[in-house]
Order: structure tokens, then sequence, then C-alpha cells
């Protein structure tokens, strides 16, 4: 909001237009955040003489009143399951970079319950990490009301709001296989609630791979935590204190496996040498880590949901360059990545010649 100046006078739009020599458009355009979007040009010192006089006079943009005016409110939210999570930290990474030119401000919504805060708060576009069964009918309800969505999810269909899809499956099998390359006593660091033979895709990826392998699977290297980081540390300190402690981790996130290699560290092992970790989600936190980190996920995953979402936001033309590939943009769309393996420091290759018993 505009504030008083040194005079007691509130600044406005046209004082600043004065002040700079430009038009009250110029300045509107400037300090919107919209410059470079393929509209009218502004050229960078104009744009500074614009900032320089906004800031002199402590003019503020009306959020307020640019809401009821232009139907926006700059801000998008990004409904996470658990901000500890490194895959979480990269979405909300690469959205703050790709919203900063813009103008557009990420709120962030940590485990919370997003269908109730949707039904009372506005925002351009709303990221939503996880749905589960029962919110379904609430995801396409906010959808038919006008909220503009872009959901992460395996099994919906793009309908009334865009998805972006990653199939876990696949790409986990390849982090267990490589492992098996290596190793036989390997152990699965998972949450509890995807254990199991009725459990998620990532688990069962871990046990159909080495019933594949002819490795019988061992009750006590699944290491079962309680969807939390110090879940993921206690139950891998279990796993790498027993008498007879597996070679190699597979865990299912890539947040476990930072667990497991602290654990791993704290008792004195060398990752990559007395034991290998891998994890699932190519996230930024694990390649920048050391020993970085193994991992198996999509390729400039986060970079491109980024950009969808600054799209829907924004306006289908108002991201310069970035569009992206599969049909008309402005429709919604699933938007699939196929996984990759990164073999990094906490899992190198090995062959079966130096496996590790």
């Amino acid at each position: 909001m505009a504030k008083a100046s040194s005079t007691g006078v509130r600044p406005t739009i046209r004082m600043v237009a004065e002040l700079a020599g430009v038009s009250t458009a110029t300045v509107s355009y400037v300090l919107s955040g919209r410059r470079g979007d393929g509209g009218p040009g502004v050229s960078d010192p104009t744009a500074e003489k614009v900032k320089a006089a906004a800031e002199r006079l402590g003019y503020r943009p009306n959020q307020a009143a640019r809401a009821i005016r232009t139907g926006r409110t700059n801000t998008v939210i990004l409904s996470l399951t658990m901000l500890s999570d490194p895959w979480s930290l990269s979405v909300i990474e690469a959205v703050q970079r790709a919203a900063a030119p813009y103008g557009i401000t990420p709120m962030i919504l940590g485990d919370a319950d997003w269908v109730k805060v949707l039904g009372t708060h506005n925002a351009d576009a709303v990221f939503v990490d996880a749905v589960r069964e029962e919110q379904r009918d609430a995801l396409r309800r906010l959808a038919e009301h006008g909220t503009t969505l872009v959901v992460f999810d395996e099994e919906l269909e793009a309908e009334q709001f865009d998805v972006i899809r990653s199939i876990a499956g696949p790409g986990c099998r390849m982090a267990v296989e490589h492992l098996l390359h290596g190793h036989r006593k390997i152990a699965c660091l998972t949450p509890t609630t995807s254990a199991g033979t009725s459990g998620g895709s990532r688990y069962r990826a871990y046990s159909e791979a080495l019933a594949d392998a002819g490795v019988p699977e061992r009750e006590d290297y699944v290491g079962l935590f309680d969807g939390t980081t110090a879940g993921a540390y206690a139950a891998a300190m279990r796993l790498l204190s027993m008498a007879d402690r597996p070679t190699a981790i597979y865990a299912t996130t890539d947040f476990a496996a930072v667990s497991a290699v602290n654990a791993a560290q704290r008792l004195g092992l060398v990752v990559g040498k007395d034991v290998d970790i891998i994890g699932v989600g190519n996230t930024v936190e694990g390649e920048r880590m050391t020993p970085s980190l193994s991992t198996v996920g999509p390729v400039d995953f986060f970079d491109k949901l980024a950009r969808l979402l600054l799209q829907r936001a924004s306006g289908q033309d108002a991201v310069p360059n970035q569009r992206l590939a599969g049909g008309d943009t402005g429709s919604p769309l699933v938007l699939d990545f196929p996984w990759h393996l990164f073999v990094r420091e906490s899992a190198p290759h090995r062959s079966a010649a130096t496996r590790l018993y």
C-alpha cells in the first residue's frame, strides 16, 4: 500500500510519473513487474528512473486495489506436505526464482488442509503436491469455481486443471537394480504408510527387484519410520547398527536418504565405501550435499513445474520464451516426466566382481 510522504501527502502513481517524467501507464507497467513479457518496451534507464522516483516518494502499489481492478492477486500458493523435505525445498526455490522477475509472491502452505484454506483465500494459481482420494471432489469443485490449479499426482487426468505426473515405480526399480550390481545386503528405508504388499510403488519396486534377482527379502532390513526426518534418522541408525548390517540402503525419498547419510556418518561409516545409499527424487539438496547423493528422478522437474505455474498465474503469454511443448498451453495438460538414474558419490558404480557381502 502507498504510504504518506514526508509532506503528509499520500504519494500517488501520478506523482511518481511526474517526478520520473513518464506516463502513468509506464509507471504502472514497470511497478507491476511485467517488464519483458513482450508488451510495450520500456528501456532499463526508464525503468530505473521510475523505481527511483517511487522510492524517493515512498510510493508502494495498493495491492488490494490492484486485485479488484485486475482480478489478480500477484500471488501463488504452494501447498506442500512436508516443508523439511528436500523435494519441497526444491519446489520453493524454483518457484521463487521464476516468480521474482514478475512481481509474483509465492505463499507457502505447509502440511495443512489445503481444501479449507483455498475455500477462503484467493491466488492467481495454486500448486498442490498431494491429493487424497477423499479430496478429489473438492479439487474439482475448486476448479469449477475458477481456482487455477496445478496438481502433482500419478493418477489424475487433466480435466479442469493441469497435472504434473512423474511415475515413480520404474525409476525406483532402477535405483534398486543399481545397488544390486554390487550388493546383496540391501535395506529399504520407507514410511510405514508405503510398506507391505498393498503399499506404494516405491516399496514394491524394492521387493520385486530383490525377488527377480533371487535375493531374499529380510524383514529386519526394512526400516520403517513415521514420515518425519527424525523418524528416518532413527530407522537408519537401527539398520546401520545391526551386527549383520546392510551394505546398501535404498531410501524411498531423498530426505530419508539424507537422514541415512547423516546416520552413517554419525556411526563412523564412509558413505560410498562402507555403505552405499541411494534416494528418490533428484532434489537440489541431494546434488549439492557432501557426499553427493545418488538418486533417481526426472530431469529439470522443478524448473518446468515453476514455469507452468507461472504461466498459469500470469497468463500464458506473460512469461517470455517459456512455452511448454505438447499442445495448446491454454488448455489443461498432463506434463509427464520420465525418470533417470543419477549416479553420484553416495552409491558409485560397482560391478558384480566388487560385491560387498
